[in-house]
């Protein structure tokens, strides 16, 4: 059973997304990525890979005027996107949104999965996403594979993510708001601990004069790798020793 809210999906949003996964292809070994053809009713083409039973997605715009051209344009090139959230109970999630006055640009409701997509400029940083899974294990948003079971797949994943934002105390806790927790400040880094999941979320002062926006993915993985810059996303890997935490 899923205890507490966990980062499931980071999606980066490029010009090429043939290129960035062919990237992360190279930088990580994973394999062959899905691409759901359904998202191509909101302009975009997408290559989704998984990161033990977490997710790393790149979205790009496949024709003038979509929502993720828009970010491109904004960030001023290829960046992190969006944060997907897995929680228990969707429906407390989605009552915490509305009492916050936060708006809601895309919601998805199915029998085995669900979604809901917040305005950026309410919950700043990225495109939150607020989602629930049944069973908690599957992800049909990564595809057949993982719809309504989880096949077998390698250990490790996302550990968690840095979000440049103008006033991080704010924004944290407006992230710490809609999932149901709270924020610490630990020596000056404010962050976010999704303890349940041995993720955390850490918020910094923008320093790179691109605006809000994730610039860093840390992941747990079979191997030692060195950090790679990938669609203007630091990408850090910790090595997990096997049946363990990363060390």
């Amino acid at each position: 059973m899923l205890a507490g809210p966990r980062l499931r999906q980071v999606a980066l949003v490029a010009a090429d997304c043939q290129g960035t996964a062919s990237q992360l292809r190279e930088a990580f070994g994973w394999p062959p990525p899905f691409h759901d053809s359904g998202i191509s009713r909101f302009g975009l083409t997408n290559a989704v890979f998984a990161a033990g039973d977490k997710f790393i997605e790149v979205v790009a715009p496949a024709q003038p005027g979509t929502t993720a051209g828009r970010y491109l344009a904004r960030r001023g090139g290829d960046s992190g996107y969006m944060a997907i959230f897995q929680l228990a109970d969707l429906a407390a999630a989605r009552r915490r949104v509305a009492d916050a006055g936060i708006r809601v640009v895309w919601t998805a409701d199915f029998a085995d999965i669900a979604g809901t997509h917040l305005h950026p400029k309410d919950v700043p940083g990225a495109i939150v996403s607020l989602d629930w899974a049944d069973p908690p294990e599957s992800w049909r948003w990564a595809g057949p594979e993982w719809t309504g079971h989880a096949p077998p797949h390698a250990a490790g994943g996302v550990r968690g993510i840095t979000v440049e934002v103008n006033d991080p105390a704010a924004a944290a806790a407006r992230w710490a708001g809609v999932l149901g927790l709270t924020v610490t400040d630990n020596g000056g880094a404010v962050t976010v601990s999704l303890e349940q999941a041995q993720q955390d979320l850490r918020f910094v002062p923008t320093a790179s004069g691109r605006g809000d926006g994730i610039t860093e993915v840390r992941l747990s993985t079979g191997q030692a790798r060195p950090p790679v810059d990938i669609a203007g996303v630091r990408f850090i890997s910790t090595a997990r020793p096997p049946g363990g935490e990363p060390a």
